[in-house]
């Protein structure tokens, strides 16, 4: 079965959210999903429905702050920024990453020990 679009792996939009805001600063959500988005090259394309709740958990845990702000078209948004806490995670998680994409290379490549 081929895809048009590509579904976001479980894990790891935290993952892109939180290396999103420590790359560009304070964004609002949809600033966030257009980035994201763009980095895709338009494959990986957020809902709300996916999105919001992902930076409400990640609110949650500590790992990004928000507050109400006004955006570029003059509307009232939440800005969500990345947290001392959450640049921890961020290093967590992108060693967990590292670690893991450098496990599916060798499975893969068909490399053996």
């Amino acid at each position: 079965m081929t895809r048009s679009k590509a579904d976001v792996l479980q894990g790891t939009l935290d993952l892109m959210v939180l290396k999103t805001l420590d790359t560009m600063g304070s964004l609002h959500g949809y600033g966030i999903a257009q980035r994201l988005q763009q980095l895709s090259e338009n494959v990986l394309q957020l809902n709300q429905g996916t999105l919001y709740p992902a930076l409400l958990r990640l609110e949650q845990r500590g790992w990004i702050s928000s507050k109400w702000g006004t955006s570029d078209n003059n509307r009232r948004a939440r800005y969500y920024s990345l947290t001392r806490a959450g640049r921890r995670q961020l290093e967590r998680e992108t060693q967990d990453w590292e670690r893991m994409a450098a496990i599916m290379a060798r499975l893969l490549g068909g490399e053996t020990s």
